[in-house]
């Protein structure tokens, strides 16, 4: 379709905004090949006329498309449409998951939300992907029902949420397959979590625990149950580990006494670094 019929009179568009990022304005003129400007109106009813340039503004999306809970199904896909969706879907709708194509968009709350309990688990158990709202339960149960080798890949920015959503799928797995043994494969992988952050974690601006190495979990399955986990760390920074030194004497102080050496360090501080 040609720019003159799509950018017509009454058409919406996003421009860039010092505050607010994007920002829809609706054209008054309908821009014909050639034009420098656009000539558009605000929200608030002003009047703008906006430079063309080398590319038009994106345009908007119908309104029947906002909240859609998969990006994929956006009429125009693009950085402005993809901010506005996820926008309305978090704040009005109050929903921290929306799907793109085979890809999970999660955004961090940072608070506790009730959708997680064991009876949500069971609602996504059977279930095929689109059935139900977005949800890492709906990944997982896709990946184990099929039954074989893959792998859900959690990627995101410092404080995105990747290690909690990791250890949803590992829930959902366990619920649903269940574990032999006693204690469950999660509770394993948790309880070994404390002490690899303890080495491998530090504070940064945007998240005051984040992961400073990366983490490949791998889930043995027999049938339907889950019989292990073996976890491989990769990125770490061996400084990290070198220089925290008070934490081997936090560990050394919680041996019991018949089980510690005979000879130690009288002060662990006063012990040059050798790595």
């Amino acid at each position: 379709m040609a720019a003159a019929e799509l950018y017509g009179q009454g058409a919406r568009v996003w421009i860039p905004h010092c505050t607010e990022v994007w920002r829809v304005a609706e054209v008054t003129r309908g821009y014909r090949e050639g034009d420098d400007v656009l000539h558009l109106r605000l929200d608030d009813a002003s009047e703008l006329v906006y430079p063309v340039g080398s590319q038009l503004p994106p345009l908007c999306n119908p309104d029947v498309l906002c909240g859609e809970d998969d990006l994929a199904a956006l009429s125009y896909l693009h950085e402005p449409a993809v901010l506005h969706s996820l926008r309305v879907r978090f704040l009005e709708a109050n929903a921290i998951y929306t799907y793109c194509g085979i890809i999970l968009v999660a955004i961090n709350p940072y608070k506790q939300l009730p959708i997680y309990e064991e009876e949500v688990i069971y609602a996504y158990s059977g279930r095929e992907v689109g059935d139900m709202d977005p949800h890492i339960f709906a990944l997982a149960e896709e990946a184990y029902k099929q039954m074989s080798s893959g792998s859900l890949i959690i990627s995101g920015e410092s404080g995105a949420g990747k290690t909690a959503s990791a250890k949803f799928a590992m829930r959902y797995f366990t619920t649903v397959g269940g574990s032999l043994g006693d204690c469950s494969v999660e509770e394993k992988v948790l309880a070994s979590s404390p002490v690899m952050e303890a080495f491998g974690n530090a504070k940064t601006t945007r998240n005051d625990n984040s992961s400073r190495f990366g983490k490949y979990i791998e889930i043995g399955f027999s049938q339907t149950y889950v019989t292990g986990a073996t976890i491989k760390t990769y990125l770490l920074e061996k400084s990290r580990v070198t220089f925290q030194v008070g934490l081997w004497a936090q560990g050394y102080a919680g041996v019991p006494r018949a089980w510690r050496p005979a000879e130690v360090p009288v002060s662990w501080h006063s012990q040059e670094k050798l790595a």
